[in-house]
């Protein structure tokens, strides 16, 4: 008799596990997901970066910069120098405006890597030289919920 309501209440926790995957609102995530893979897979080689915004208000890094045609999950994360070209926020005046927005920039690993005390980590450095916006909402790229929240102390490194 235990066993017939052990497997029954079982079945009953599948069906319902089942049922939570296949969350209209989960099947539009994977879907974003799918169209934004095939996206990167098919973008031209250049002398250009991908890079994605990632404001933290007690970090000074950049956000995360990958090459062209390669997943986000091989960026890195970046300190900027900008001698001769303004990141988009502060060339605008409003640091961290931009969280989360996707630019295609122009410019180059200089090579060197940067200190970040708040962070305590080593950063490496991109020279700026210019900038596009590509877009102000592009697909999330973090496995966690809050990773752009600028007041979480947090680094999540993008999927």
């Amino acid at each position: 008799m235990h066993l017939r309501t052990f497997l029954a209440f079982s079945a009953i926790l599948l069906s319902v596990f089942l049922s939570g995957c296949a969350d209209p609102g989960w099947q539009g995530i994977q879907q974003a997901r799918v169209q934004m893979e095939t996206q990167i897979k098919t973008e031209e080689a250049g002398n250009y970066y991908i890079g994605r915004r990632y404001y933290k208000e007690d970090y000074k890094f950049w956000g995360w910069i990958r090459q062209p045609g390669q997943p986000w999950k091989t960026a890195k994360l970046v300190m900027l120098n900008e001698q001769g070209k303004l990141a988009p926020d502060r060339e605008q005046g409003h640091s961290g405006s931009d969280n989360g927005y996707e630019y295609k920039l122009y410019g180059d690993f200089s090579g060197q890597t940067v200190y970040e005390p708040a962070s305590n980590g080593f950063y490496p450095e991109f020279v700026l030289k210019g900038y596009e916006l590509r877009s102000a909402s592009p697909p999330n790229i973090y496995p966690s919920a809050g990773a752009l929240d600028p007041a979480r102390r947090v680094i999540v490194h993008p999927e």
